[in-house]
C-alpha cells in the first residue's frame, strides 16, 4: 500500500472517530478560528504515534511523561482544563490517563488545548492561523510555539506529509477539473 494510500486510510479512520463521537463530550464555546477541525486532529494523532490508540503512557526521558495517541503530558492536559470521560472526576488518580489514552476525551483535550493558546500567535509566521500552527502548538507547547525547530522533527515531518496528503484531498477542484497547486 503506497503511503498516501495508507496515510489517507488512517486520516480518514481518525476522522470518523472524532466526528462520530465529538458530541459524547463538552467543547467549549470558542471562536471559529480556533477550533480544530477533524482534519487537522486527524493528522496530529498520525504525527504524534501513527493514531495508535493502544500507544499507553510512556516516560521517553528523565522527568517526562506522555500518553495517548497524540502523546499528551499531565501539565498540556491540565492546561486544557483537565477533560475527563463521562462521569470521571479530574482530580481521581489515573484520570489524566483514562482521558487521553481514550481517542475521544484525547481529541477534547486538544481542541481545549488550542482554544486555550491558539489566540496567542500565528507561530509559523505565515499570517494564517491554520492547522500548521496547531502542530506548532501541540508539540511545542502553547508559550514556545514559534520555535522552528520543529521542522527538522519526525513528528513535524508526519504532519507535514499527512498535511499535504489532506490539503490536496481537499482542494477546491477548478472549473477545468485540474486541481490547483498546493501552496
Amino acid at each position: 500500500m503506497s503511503l498516501i494510500k495508507a496515510t489517507l486510510l488512517a486520516l480518514t479512520a481518525a476522522t470518523i472517530f472524532t466526528f462520530v463521537y465529538a458530541a459524547k463530550l463538552p467543547n467549549a464555546q470558542v471562536p471559529e478560528q480556533y477550533v480544530v477541525q477533524p482534519n487537522c486532529l486527524g493528522c496530529l494523532c498520525e504525527a504524534s504515534t501513527n493514531c495508535n490508540v493502544t500507544q499507553g503512557c510512556h516516560v521517553p526521558y528523565a522527568g517526562a511523561y506522555f500518553c495517548g495517541p497524540f502523546l499528551i503530558s499531565w501539565a498540556y492536559w491540565s492546561d486544557a482544563g483537565k477533560p475527563v470521560i463521562t462521569n470521571d472526576n479530574p482530580d481521581r488518580k489515573g484520570a489524566f490517563e483514562n482521558c487521553v489514552n481514550d481517542l475521544y476525551c484525547a481529541a477534547q483535550t486538544v481542541r481545549n488545548y488550542m482554544a486555550n493558546f491558539s489566540d496567542i500567535t500565528d507561530c509559523n509566521g505565515d499570517g494564517v492561523l491554520d492547522c500548521v500552527d496547531f502542530a506548532y502548538i501541540h508539540n511545542n507547547g502553547g508559550f514556545n510555539c514559534k520555535d522552528r525547530s520543529i521542522i527538522t522533527t519526525s513528528f513535524y515531518k508526519n504532519f507535514d506529509t499527512c498535511w499535504n496528503v489532506v490539503r490536496a484531498a481537499t482542494a477546491p477542484i477548478a472549473a477545468s477539473g485540474v486541481l490547483p497547486p498546493s501552496a
